[in-house]
């Protein structure tokens, strides 16, 4: 539940993307396996994210095990079927953390206003939430997997306002791919093309700024 805020603020709502600005994977173990079977660092990657493979996947139409499977079947032809699955397996299993500072910047915005994550993701996004200890991150959560529409499509972006309780206009976006900020915009948001946590906090400064103001006077 959020509270008031005693300052003025341009936006209602951050629409924050979960992977590679709040979670990153380690897909070390992975790059050493496709080398040493002689692929290409990548070449895994390239197979399971492909749309085709990918999509249904974050759709929620098909589990992990059976993103597996068709990552496997891709891999086919290049290493032997077991090492395929090993490679497939790998990935789906890469360990992952999140990025403290992120979100630690998160938890001071959700006092003044409302956080809803906005995720391609697959069904198992609440357990990892869960065991990142995040499940509380934010006050809604939209998962492509849970509401059958991925970004950059438009009805995602509609559904996470509509979560907020706001307009598009009253909307912070942010997200590591430029594709799915210039999607938000393209609906009135504001978008950050996030890289780096320092993205994040020029954004909401007026956050911050405005915190830091009334410990002063404390």
């Amino acid at each position: 539940m959020t509270t008031p805020s005693t300052f003025s603020r341009p936006f209602d709502a951050v629409l924050c993307d979960l992977d590679n600005v709040i979670r990153f994977y380690d897909t070390a173990p992975l790059a050493e396996l496709e080398r040493a079977a002689g692929l290409a660092e990548g070449t895994t990657m390239d197979v399971a994210y492909a749309p085709e493979v990918d999509l249904p996947l974050l759709l929620g139409r098909i589990t992990t095990e059976e993103w597996v499977d068709s990552i496997a079947s891709g891999l086919s032809g290049r290493v032997p079927q077991a090492y395929a699955r090993r490679l497939a397996t790998a990935l789906a299993d890469a360990p992952f953390r999140a990025d403290d500072a992120v979100v630690a910047l998160l938890r001071r915005v959700r006092r003044h206003m409302t956080l809803v994550l906005v995720t391609n993701a697959t069904l198992d996004l609440e357990r990892d939430l869960g065991s990142m200890g995040l499940a509380d991150l934010a006050d809604h959560v939209v998962s492509s997997a849970r509401v059958g529409v991925a970004k950059p499509d438009r009805e995602i972006y509609e559904i996470a306002v509509r979560r907020a309780g706001t307009v598009a206009g009253r909307c912070l976006f942010v997200d590591d791919r430029l594709e799915n900020v210039e999607a938000a915009t393209a609906l009135g948001m504001t978008g950050v093309h996030y890289r780096e946590p320092a993205d994040l906090r020029k954004a909401l400064g007026f956050v911050f700024g405005a915190e830091d103001d009334a410990v002063a006077h404390v």
